[in-house]
């Protein structure tokens, strides 16, 4: 099932296709204006318009940038993706936390078929292979929103592999001929959420809300063939499109329930790949534009005033314009990965059915 092109719409009948430098190219009248009286929970899809066009830049003609992506999309279902509580929306704090989700001692996962149908729905739209039988692992480490100490993941054996997502640039003098460009998928895999950290500078404390923590994701990881954020922008934009009409995720960015994390790295051409950095928790597609083409421009001007690029984890400060450090990843972290006894086996065919093992 090949993947439609994107095509970005808004109310009104008015439609934009990205452009291939930035800016955007528009038909039938651009949107234009405020957007604060946009309905709540409308797709950020058809917000508005993707404004990063850019002027060329001091040695922007030797440095070639590389951008991968990981993108977290919360799967539509009514319950949790290893136990029975219920999934809501701005719920009161810890109101919807099971005997497991606590990690309290004796509870045992069980698995979501839901979520496994949308990851098994999701990845034949983007057209993947399909593992037939495929695990979970356990990765270890520790913090305040993550009360059982690892997170269920798959790391050895995903659900999904080696598919493609296509979606369509504008090119040309006019910017009136719409290019499509593939950027492949590496992989899909069922993941929990960890719970929310919340944190009150005034007094000094972190609260933490395990509303979340367990909540079914699809990671859909994305090989670094994209050049800059508004490609990345544009493909994120499809997926988000795919995932909707599938109902496999409603990827309402404003709700959290589709997240970006992307890394970033500048090169010369022909030259071996530079030293990546990644830009955490990306939660609105002009963020993610502006957040890639920023951090393509940091590393080039460090790289051409003598200094080094660092391989650590940055956050974008969207009121600056800006990313900022987190932390190194500089020492690679130990999350000493343990198979879960948790698996299943797909089997495919006209009565397809899912047979836990």
């Amino acid at each position: 099932m090949a993947a439609p092109m994107l095509r970005w719409g808004c109310r009104g009948r008015r439609w934009a296709f990205a452009r291939v430098d930035g800016g955007s190219c528009h038909r039938r009248g651009a949107p234009t204006g405020s957007t604060s009286n946009q309905i709540r929970g409308e797709s950020s899809v058809a917000q508005q318009p993707l404004h990063t066009a850019q002027k060329t830049r001091k040695g922007e003609h030797k440095w070639a940038a590389v951008v991968g992506l990981e993108i977290h999309a919360q799967i539509s279902s009514n319950s949790k993706l290893f136990s029975g509580s219920q999934v809501r929306f701005s719920a009161p704090p810890n109101s919807l936390v099971s005997f497991f989700d606590a990690s309290l001692p004796g509870t045992l996962p069980v698995l979501n078929r839901r979520c496994v149908e949308a990851a098994v729905m999701t990845g034949l739209a983007l057209n993947c292979h399909i593992n037939k039988k495929s695990l979970f692992d356990r990765k270890h480490y520790f913090y305040a929103d993550l009360p059982a100490g690892y997170q269920i993941t798959q790391q050895r054996l995903p659900i999904a592999v080696n598919g493609s997502l296509i979606y369509g640039v504008c090119a040309g003098k006019k910017q009136s001929q719409v290019i499509p460009k593939t950027v492949r998928i590496k992989q899909i895999q069922l993941e929990q959420d960890s719970g929310k950290s919340l944190h009150d500078n005034l007094r000094s404390q972190t609260l933490i809300d395990l509303n979340r923590a367990g909540v079914g994701l699809l990671e859909v990881v994305l090989e670094p063939d994209m050049s800059c954020g508004e490609e990345a922008a544009t493909a994120v934009r499809e997926l988000q499109l795919i995932l909707q009409a599938l109902g496999t995720s409603q990827a309402n960015m404003a709700e959290g329930q589709l997240r970006v994390d992307a890394n970033i790295s500048v090169h010369h051409p022909g030259e071996p790949l530079g030293v990546r950095t990644e830009v955490k928790n990306l939660n609105s597609i002009r963020f993610l534009a502006k957040a890639i083409d920023y951090e393509i421009q940091r590393q080039i001007n460090e790289l051409e005033n003598g200094g080094e690029i660092l391989n650590e984890t940055r956050s974008f400060h969207h009121k600056l314009g800006c990313t900022m450090s987190m932390r190194d990843k500089e020492g690679k972290q130990d999350y000493r990965w343990l198979l879960l006894m948790a698996k299943y086996r797909y089997i495919s065919g006209a009565g397809a059915y899912f047979k836990f093992i």
